[in-house]
């Protein structure tokens, strides 16, 4: 395999730019997207939900505490909340993350964590039931 090949398929390619759709990962708005609206220096940006639409407020965040997605918003730089808010709905953001892997994931670990006793035993006799199920079809498969 050619270097130039090689090196293209595993670089980084979530770049820092106005837009771009981050998860937050840490503090009181941990779970939540934002918008990036402006890069204040090497380490931290301004962001926004806005409030209304993701529940974040303008606020300036450690790039250590934020999560950049591949979803990204045509916007100018210090985009007003009323601007930022048109850009999400138009190019759709949320319902795009809810069709992402990583926020299904996100969701079914928060489910998996809100589980009581019962619920975890439940979950397991129906893991159980599932994995005989598969056992079977494997082993019929085998016999024909």
């Amino acid at each position: 395999m050619e270097r130039g090949l090689w090196m293209s398929r595993y670089t980084f390619s979530r770049f820092v730019t106005i837009g771009r759709v981050a998860l937050i990962n840490y503090g009181p708005d941990s779970g939540k997207l934002a918008t990036i609206i402006d890069v204040v220096d090497e380490n931290k940006a301004l962001v926004e939900g806005p409030y209304s639409v993701t529940g974040v407020n303008r606020h300036v965040i450690s790039f250590k505490r934020l999560a950049l997605t591949d979803l990204t918003v045509k916007i100018p730089r210090q985009a007003r909340e009323a601007t930022l808010k048109k850009a999400l709905v138009k190019a759709d953001i949320l319902n795009k993350w809810a069709a992402t892997a990583w926020s299904k994931k996100t969701e079914a670990k928060k489910t998996r964590a809100g589980l009581s006793d019962f619920g975890r035993f439940k979950s397991m006799i129906a893991r159980k039931q599932k994995s005989a199920l598969i056992k079977k079809a494997i082993a019929t498969a085998k016999k024909n």
